[in-house]
């Protein structure tokens, strides 16, 4: 009977371990998604910085998953994780609440802006790769779907309310002031993860000059398989189309379309809306049509849905962009779980930090590349044409997808071995 009740129950309340992940996790992108409306419009607005700088910002946060993911993951796989994660977020705490105290002191400057983002950045790669490599150790092998999924759902909602409050508060309280929701958040995170009941062992130090090779073998098992690669190609395709695409959004919206910072923040909400919808039915969706189909196919409703970008008048004229945005975010929340459960599925336990880190050197280096790409294409082609470049490389990902070595592929968990079944260990 308990048994029963404890099958049907979900994840979040029978796993005490995931719990504390999942709250961490949605916490962090809600903080996130406020910054990533603020910190453009304190360019923008309150900085009044050049089209270039506001497109550039975009992507700085995302550098250090180029410059350093891959050595980097290598220490989360040589450390406890947990204490990883919390002083990631620590530093990460201290770093933000910098922002609004320079604009109190009327100090505050767009280099300011670029070396905090920098930062910030540097401590979620070591935060985000540590609670990815805990997610495995929290849910058995068969949960990974369920697990990634609530995650996905979850954030993405997160993601909604956070653009949508963090746009309506650039306008109430001052950009800068709104980056205090995004200490709060960080702080909750880190309350969160304090209570993860998880035993782990370090893994014995090696010799300095161990870590390169370490460093070899992560970035070749991301290309080890040709699933591994095709998954690789098409998340690095996507990233850098989409991401020069979303880099313009602020100009796109409140320079050239004359819109507020509120309507941006709900605009880019309507993203993690479709997004919270795509994490939370990925489970029924893959069991009915296979997670090599939805993985497949998800990246053309994608790209479609931010061509309606282009589509965008004042006023009512929004509209197409809201259902655009909302479709694209469906299909990518999508497309994220299938990929994510893949990956943890077939990675041996002790290679999670440096898979993830070379996963996301290249898709997620892909961020900030497409950010200064985006500031160069718009002084160049103006916000139309760069944003039509960008849609032009991201149709791209959904072609490879359709046409590459996993067309025909129902499932993707028919292409993995079977590993050794491991436990947690708590206590």
């Amino acid at each position: 009977m308990s048994r029963t009740t404890t099958k049907r129950r979900p994840l979040v309340l029978r796993n005490a371990n995931f719990r504390a992940l999942w709250i961490s996790s949605t916490a962090g992108i809600f903080g996130t998604s406020v910054a990533a409306v603020a910190l453009p419009l304190i360019a923008a607005v309150e900085l009044d910085a050049s089209d270039f700088a506001v497109a550039a910002l975009s992507g700085v946060g995302f550098l250090p998953w180029l410059l350093f993911g891959l050595p980097i993951g290598v220490l989360v796989d040589r450390y406890r994780r947990k204490p990883v994660v919390m002083a990631a977020l620590v530093i990460r705490i201290a770093v933000l609440i910098s922002l609004p105290v320079a604009f109190w002191l009327d100090r505050l400057t767009v280099i300011q802006l670029f070396v905090v983002s920098f930062l910030s950045g540097l401590a979620a790669v070591f935060s985000m790769l540590a609670e990815s490599a805990l997610v495995p150790r929290a849910v058995k092998r068969e949960e990974l779907i369920e697990g990634n999924g609530l995650m996905t759902g979850s954030a993405a909602s997160a993601d909604a309310v956070g653009r949508s409050l963090g746009g309506w508060l650039t306008s109430v309280w001052g950009a800068s002031n709104s980056l205090l929701l995004q200490v709060a958040a960080s702080t909750a995170s880190l309350l969160s993860v304090a209570t993860l009941k998880v035993q782990e062992a370090a893994t014995p130090q090696k010799s300095g000059s161990r870590i390169f090779r370490d460093m070899k073998e992560g970035l070749q098992y991301s290309f080890s398989t040709a699933p591994l690669r095709a998954i690789l190609l098409v998340g690095a395709l996507w990233n850098l189309g989409g991401a020069i695409v979303v880099s313009l959004m602020v100009i796109l919206v409140v320079r050239t379309l004359g819109e507020s910072g509120a309507m941006l923040g709900f605009l880019t909400a309507s993203t993690a809306l479709g997004g919270t919808l795509g994490g939370l039915t990925v489970k029924h969706v893959t069991q009915r049509w296979g997670s090599g189909t939805v993985w497949r196919f998800s990246m053309l409703p994608a790209a479609a849905g931010y061509s309606s970008l282009l589509l965008m008048t004042p006023d009512w004229g929004m509209l197409p962009g809201f259902a655009g945005l909302f479709l694209a975010g469906y299909a990518i929340s999508m497309n994220v779980v299938v990929s994510t459960s893949f990956r943890q599925r077939v990675c041996p336990p002790g290679m999670l930090g440096r898979l993830g880190s070379a996963s996301r050197m290249v898709t997620w280096g892909m961020l900030a590349v497409a950010g200064v790409i985006g500031g160069f294409l718009v002084e160049v082609l103006g916000i139309r044409g760069a944003i039509l470049t960008g849609l032009a490389i991201a149709f791209l990902a959904p072609a490879v997808a359709a046409f590459g070595p996993l067309r025909g592929i129902r499932d993707l968990e028919d292409l993995e071995p079977e590993p050794a079944d491991e436990t947690l260990e708590v206590h």
